[in-house]
């Protein structure tokens, strides 16, 4: 069905005015004003609103085994909170057991997308092992539109391919064009130092952060960026979370590096202090790389209003308190993650554009934009133009809310920004031209998600 967005401020990475749109059969096929449309067209009236490009989370785990446990959103759960939150496209990461082939992983959580998406995705394919079998099979998953890796410099026995395997992969994806994203830590400076850690009896959540310090995490980084020397491939480094990691990327970009840096809107509003709250209740704030001290936030501030960071994302992980507990005696089995797929674009609104840390521009771009085009969707995604798909947001900024595990749409018991207000919600939000949010709630049709194939840009 057709759909005419009347009247709203259109705003995305590079200009801002006030016009309709017009869609058609999934795409904008006009923008202008006064557009008319058939009368069975779906109208839209956004005066008075902001018209962002639907956004793009890069960095989600929505399907995540974990020490016998899983994550707790699903593709339908996921994705129907991150539309209510103004996403409207995902990246999910592909992570095979070291032992599974990487075409059983593909087909693992294609089972777990499939008819249950409610907007579209993709995914990185994440690289745990490396031998001819892999080196073939990752051949195959790229021509099939997977375009991106995924490789550990963390979580030395488990998902580690070490530098033999990071070379090799590194190599491939040179030749095969895709970027290689990258967590970047030392995994075995991270495990001798749980090691201590433990052996002295530090086994809680607050012991988290000083067994991955930040020069751990500014290491790795480095590491990445030599290795991307050596190769010739392209490097994304995820969750990029303090200063010293930061400066490390930059050091690399100016000698000439291709090298992108995602951060998370976690590192931008939480800090360490929430990981040592009494009783157990720092659990919630457990993830990898680990909350920092407050002083890293105005750095990642004006890295990313400056674009030295491109992307912001979510690194989306929700475990609910339950299964935090499988970590009472032991931080290092405390499932990793802090939910915040749903609240992403709201809060970077509110505390990035309202008080001048981001521009309204930038915040589209890094929250949008710049993920379309490191990762080979532009301008399909991540844009309002003519021939774009219809991922439409209709932002009301008067509108005055608080988080609360309460009222969000993520299948967990907490929310790891509980009690914080925002400004602003989602008044409606198309994928594809189909209204799926209305009021900041799911109204849409479930299963609408489509996996979306991407070509080699790198």
């Amino acid at each position: 069905m057709a759909l005419l967005i009347k009247n709203g401020e259109i705003v995305t990475a590079d200009s801002r005015y006030v016009a309709d749109i017009y869609c058609q059969s999934e795409t904008i096929t006009a923008i202008g004003k006064n557009l008319t449309a058939p009368p069975d067209a779906e109208v839209i009236d956004a005066a008075g609103k902001l018209v962002f490009p639907g956004f793009i989370d890069p960095h989600t785990h929505i399907y995540l085994p974990f020490m016998g446990t899983y994550a707790k959103d699903t593709y339908e759960t996921a994705t129907i909170a991150a539309l209510c939150g103004g996403t409207t496209t995902l990246i999910d990461f592909v992570i095979p057991n070291p032992d599974e082939e990487p075409l059983s992983a593909i087909q693992t959580w294609g089972s777990k997308s499939e008819g249950q998406a409610c907007m579209d995705f993709t995914w990185h394919m994440a690289i745990t092992s490396w031998d001819s079998r892999v080196e073939s099979q990752l051949r195959e998953i790229v021509k099939s539109g997977v375009a991106s890796f995924k490789v550990f410099l963390a979580y030395k026995g488990a998902l580690d391919i070490g530098d033999y395997g990071l070379y090799h992969a590194m190599t491939l994806a040179k030749e095969l064009g895709v970027i290689t994203t990258a967590h970047c830590e030392n995994a075995d400076v991270v495990l001798e130092l749980q090691k201590k850690l433990i052996s002295e009896g530090k086994t809680g959540p607050e012991w988290h952060e000083p067994s991955r310090p930040a020069y751990v995490e500014a290491e790795g980084t480095r590491h990445i960026a030599f290795m991307s020397e050596v190769t010739g491939g392209h490097v994304y480094v995820v969750h990029l979370s303090n200063e010293q990691a930061l400066s490390q990327a930059i050091a690399a970009r100016q000698r000439g590096v291709n090298i992108w840096v995602e951060t998370l809107i976690q590192y931008l509003m939480l800090d360490k202090s929430y990981a040592e709250r009494p009783d157990f209740e720092g659990a919630k704030y457990v993830m990898s790389p680990p909350l920092r001290d407050k002083a890293n936030q105005e750095v990642l501030w004006n890295g990313l209003r400056s674009g030295l960071i491109s992307t912001l994302a979510t690194d989306h992980a929700p475990f609910d308190t339950t299964q935090k507990r499988m970590g009472i005696d032991d931080f290092t089995k405390i499932p990793n993650g802090i939910p915040s797929l749903e609240d992403r674009v709201r809060l970077a609104y509110t505390y990035g554009v309202l008080p001048g840390k981001l521009d309204i521009h930038r915040f589209v771009d890094a929250c949008s934009t710049q993920a379309a085009k490191i990762f080979g969707m532009f301008p399909r995604k991540g844009t309002i133009a003519v021939g774009s798909d219809a991922d439409i947001v209709v932002y009301d900024p008067s509108h005055e809310e608080v988080l609360s595990a309460a009222t969000q749409h993520m299948n967990l018991d907490y929310n790891g920004f509980e009690g914080t207000p925002v400004k602003g919600r989602c008044a409606a939000v198309t994928v594809r031209g189909e209204l799926q949010v209305k009021d900041g709630q799911f109204v849409g049709i479930k299963g609408h998600g489509r996996f979306i194939k991407r070509e080699p840009t790198h």
